[in-house]
């Protein structure tokens, strides 16, 4: 699968642009504020229906403008998928593939599969548990219906059942309903993490040690509330201290993706270059798997890619990146000579954009 042209109209900074890409590599390059960012947040909102940035959708439609459009033209599976998307001030937003509008968005979500590693990524060594936890959604509901659709009731049912909590509800019965709700969703809901961090485990570690050179011991493991027995009677009897807290203290909704360096947990002991390579090397382990899962390479998207890493690392991740197991990539950077070292890594086939004023303009091209 590979994105052959997007246009953009109204989002963000970039007032429009009409762009076709190469399906190996596409560099953006140019001063920081520019747009480079976003124009890959671009890309991931046609395959997320969001921004990777969390950011509200009337924030991302240009300032003084009242409507963004995104569109997107794909080859998948020996055929041309074009999305839509319109982004209004007032107004539902809407996504169409193929122009048929979706009747819900959680359909779209695992049509194009990608990848982003951005500076971002750092909230999820050093923020709390629900950025992680996010990370593990991100991964599962992009190959896993079952599993989106399960997530997707477990937090309807959590919001209810808080609603009851902070109202001081005595309805024991409808307490009973959502908590069977919660036991049943939260039960997949766990069995499918628990095994992902199993399967990312591996492919995590060989990535890891490509990247360092060296045999800096890494771990990942899933800390879970459901490991223990008996959870429908752990939601029952914490109701009453639920109730004073005025939300669910037992849950999926708790727990927690531990990262590791040797035997300290990553946010307290990694050096910047080692937070750095420990999500660079995540990231990968996640393309890996969705590439096993759903038998094509996802897009991947590499914002300022090579900050906070040393000569010897940016070597080897350019030659990580250059090797034949990628597919599509889009890459940003303010360094263009470190760009023209890529593109020689890569080889024949990459396009190079220059950004300036969120205005994107082809600089060079090269082609088999």
């Amino acid at each position: 699968m590979w994105l052959r042209k997007i246009s953009i109209l109204h989002y963000k900074n970039i007032k429009q642009a009409d762009l076709s890409f190469s399906p190996k590599l596409n560099c953006f390059f140019g001063d920081n504020g520019m747009g480079k960012t976003n124009l890959l947040d671009a890309v991931y909102y046609l395959s997320f229906c969001r921004s990777c940035m969390n950011t509200p959708d009337s924030q991302l439609i240009s300032y003084r403008e009242e409507l963004c459009l995104l569109q997107g033209e794909y080859e998948r599976g020996g055929r041309t998928e074009e999305i839509f998307c319109a982004l209004r001030r007032r107004g539902r937003k809407q996504f169409k593939r193929n122009k048929k509008e979706y009747g819900r968005l959680s359909e779209h979500i695992g049509l194009l599969p990608a990848v982003m590693v951005s500076p971002s990524d750092a909230a999820l060594i050093a923020g709390g548990s629900a950025e992680r936890r996010r990370f593990l959604d991100l991964v599962l509901s992009q190959h896993d219906a079952a599993y989106l659709h399960a997530l997707i009731a477990y937090n309807k049912a959590l919001l209810q059942r808080n609603v009851l909590l902070r109202e001081s509800s005595s309805d024991e019965g409808l307490f009973e309903a959502l908590e069977d709700q919660l036991a049943r969703h939260g039960r997949l809901v766990y069995e499918k993490r628990r095994r992902l961090v199993e399967a990312l485990l591996p492919l995590f570690a060989r990535y890891h040690r490509l990247l360092c050179g060296e045999a800096e011991e890494v771990g990942l493991s899933y800390v879970s509330q459901l490991s223990e027995e008996g959870w429908e009677e752990r939601l029952r009897d914490e109701r009453g201290r639920d109730r004073l807290l005025g939300f669910s203290s037992v849950g999926v909704h708790k727990d927690e993706l531990d990262m590791r360096l040797g035997d300290c947990l990553m946010r307290r002991a990694g050096s910047q270059g080692q937070n750095k390579t420990f999500l660079i090397a995540l990231k990968l382990a996640q393309f890996a798997y969705l590439k096993q899962e759903g038998g094509e390479a996802p897009l991947l998207l590499l914002d300022d890619l090579f900050d906070k890493l040393d000569r010897g690392r940016v070597e080897r991740l350019i030659g990580l990146v250059a090797s034949a197991d990628f597919g599509q990539i889009f890459l940003t950077d303010t360094n263009r000579q470190q760009l023209d070292e890529i593109l020689r890594a890569v080889g024949p086939e990459y396009r190079l954009f220059r950004l300036e004023g969120g205005e994107p303009s082809p600089e060079e091209e090269a082609a088999p």
